[in-house]
């Protein structure tokens, strides 16, 4: 009997290395990794590097640490609404509502600040925490497992985003943003540089406005009459004429539901429509013409 249990002790160890070298891997296009801390030791701290602006981690039964150095491909000149650059990339971290085992720091030359904490079964969900990096800045995520008796079902899962400076606006750590410069009305130049950077640009009407209590923002409901561009499938409807969508803001910016027809435009975060600019049609349109007359638009677009 005592060989038997010594067998399916050695079988189980066995069967956890082949698990643990499955899972520590890194996806195809370098932009995730996935892995366990069951080979870990104690103190020990792993070293992952990904390479694109958006990805997931994730760390199952977090043992030790892991120090996730990003160094996405992003374009030499990050360039913003108005046209200018700084060269400074906003970064967001959204974990996973089951997030456990873990907690995450911010390394900014060697000094460490909490970004989120270990969470316990009856905490709120975390919310998206955002930061920025200036060039030649040294900055790094930080992993650090917790001690837990039992870590069978600890799970530390984060999604990650970089962008250019642009996206300053549009940060989803409300928090920290200047609600001021997050909810002005954009001036002309930079609703036509909103119109050729934007991941969507929508025409349409606000149907009405919920809140999204989760991420403290309101939810504007547009019935979208023109989708000019969207980079995913976010406005959808089996009529030609109109579809559906949804677009994040502010709760400080006060967007009430109103007639008029409107062209929303601004940026994907997390697979969330979160709103740029968003002009009254009529103005865009003004504004379009007297630009394109001027021979001075930054580009094209089939206005009507």
């Amino acid at each position: 009997m005592a060989s038997s249990g010594v067998w399916i002790n050695a079988m189980w160890i066995f069967l956890f290395a082949i698990f643990d070298v499955a899972l520590s891997n890194y996806s195809e296009d370098q932009c995730s990794w996935r892995g366990s801390g069951l080979s870990q030791q104690q103190g020990s701290v792993e070293q992952i590097s990904l390479h694109c602006s958006e990805g997931t981690l994730d760390w199952l039964y977090p043992k030790g640490a892991l120090r996730l150095s990003l160094s996405p491909r992003l374009p030499s000149v990050a360039v913003g609404p108005g046209g200018s650059s700084s060269g400074l990339i906003t970064a967001c971290v959204k974990p996973s509502e089951q997030f456990h085992g873990a907690q995450l720091y911010l390394e900014r030359d060697g000094v460490l600040e909490l970004l989120v904490g270990d969470r316990l079964e009856s905490s709120p969900p975390p919310r998206v925490r955002c930061f920025s990096r200036l060039p030649g800045e040294k900055v790094a995520l930080f992993l650090q497992a917790t001690p837990h008796q039992d870590i069978s079902r600890r799970i530390a899962t984060f999604r990650y985003e970089l962008r250019g400076d642009w996206t300053a606006r549009l940060s989803l750590d409300s928090h920290r943003i200047n609600s001021e410069d997050a909810c002005r009305p954009c001036n002309n130049t930079e609703i036509l540089m909103a119109v050729c950077t934007s991941d969507f640009v929508v025409r349409g009407n606000i149907r009405l406005v919920a809140e999204d209590e989760t991420l403290r923002a309101a939810v504007i409901k547009v019935s979208a009459t023109r989708v000019f561009r969207q980079k995913y499938s976010l406005f959808t409807g089996n009529s030609r004429l109109s579809s559906r969508g949804e677009v994040r803001t502010l709760l400080q910016c006060g967007v009430k539901p109103g007639p008029g027809s409107f062209l929303f435009t601004g940026r994907v975060h997390f697979g969330e429509a979160w709103l740029g600019c968003a002009p009254r049609y009529k103005d865009f349109q003004r504004a379009y013409m007297m630009a394109k007359a001027a021979q001075q638009i930054p580009c094209e677009l089939p206005v009507d």
